[in-house]
């Protein structure tokens, strides 16, 4: 029997099978990600193989893993040296941002957007909170929205709580199974009750001291919206450590940057600090966005800190 897991607690998951029943599994033994080190080889968007259990009909144990055809990473805030898979077999992946109350790093985005191009899922940069913010703030986000679209990433600007915009952001999904990620209180429970009517997330309020936001999801989830689209929920990402990429590939995974492939006078060209790099000389233009380049040199300190 073939089901797909719809939600991870760690130790037990939900698994829809192909006739829509839905058992509360448990693997049988241990299972081995190849090549990386993982606080739960199972992820939500995982199909198995599954047996029922003699004992409770509504039980089954997970006997395999099926290939994913993707997934998203990021390393462990729990353990060092392992890793935690956010979500597998994408079509696509949302990450939500408020520009206030919280406050979204850009810096966070594209680390988001890094990974994700890693493992070529599309993504979209979706800001939430539209009615908290003045005019000044509109047009701000209008232009970061701008960047991100230049660069081929879908964009939406929306107030869940006053559901604008939602209709829009609503055919983008159409279709797909979809990853939303953000921080803590960027309103994910909150959109997701407004798409799926009767879900009833559980929301949390923001801390008007540290401008934070309390966690609310605890375990992955898979929602249907409809017949054809799926939402996985995840719990609130704090920071996004990237995994499963070298520093040289990194530039990669910026489209802008992707754009200068092999056009530096180096080969093994880092875009920091060498004469002759094709990168540079795109920013000093304006043809790479200051912060988007921030967000490399960040990325790279990064990987050249754990070396």
């Amino acid at each position: 029997m073939i089901g797909q897991v719809i939600k991870s607690t760690g130790s037990w998951y939900e698994v829809e099978t192909e006739s829509g029943e839905v058992l509360r599994s448990r693997l049988r033994g241990k299972f081995r990600t190849k090549g990386i080190k993982v606080n739960n080889p199972i992820a939500v968007g995982d199909y198995v193989e599954l047996e029922k259990e003699e004992a409770n009909k509504h039980a089954a144990l997970i006997t395999k893993i099926l290939d994913r055809e993707n997934y998203i990473i990021r390393k462990s805030t729990r353990k060092n040296g392992f890793s935690h898979i956010l979500a597998s077999n994408l079509d696509q992946a949302l990450v939500l941002a408020t520009l206030s109350f919280p406050r979204t790093s850009l810096g966070f985005i594209d680390r988001f957007l890094v990974s994700a191009e890693s493992f070529r899922i599309p993504s979209m940069v979706v800001f939430n909170k539209l009615d908290l913010l003045n005019e000044e703030e509109i047009d701000y986000c209008h232009e970061i929205m701008q960047m991100y679209g230049d660069l081929g990433y879908k964009t939406h600007l929306i107030s869940a709580e006053k559901d604008l915009g939602l209709d829009a952001l609503l055919d983008s999904l159409e279709g797909k199974t979809t990853l939303i990620a953000g921080h803590s209180g960027v309103g994910k429970s909150t959109l997701l009750n407004k798409l799926i009517p009767g879900l009833a997330q559980k929301t949390g309020e923001v801390s008007t001291f540290a401008n934070k936001g309390t966690h609310t999801t605890t375990f992955a989830e898979m929602f249907s919206i409809n017949n054809q689209s799926n939402i996985i929920d995840t719990p609130g990402i704090k920071e996004l450590g990237l995994v499963d990429m070298e520093s040289t590939e990194i530039s990669h995974y910026f489209p802008e940057m992707r754009a200068y492939l092999g056009q530096c006078k180096y080969n093994d060209c880092t875009h920091t600090n060498e004469p002759g790099c094709a990168v540079l000389e795109a920013l000093v233009r304006g043809e790479i966005a200051d912060s988007r380049f921030n967000s490399y040199l960040s990325i790279l300190e990064d990987y050249d800190s754990h070396r």
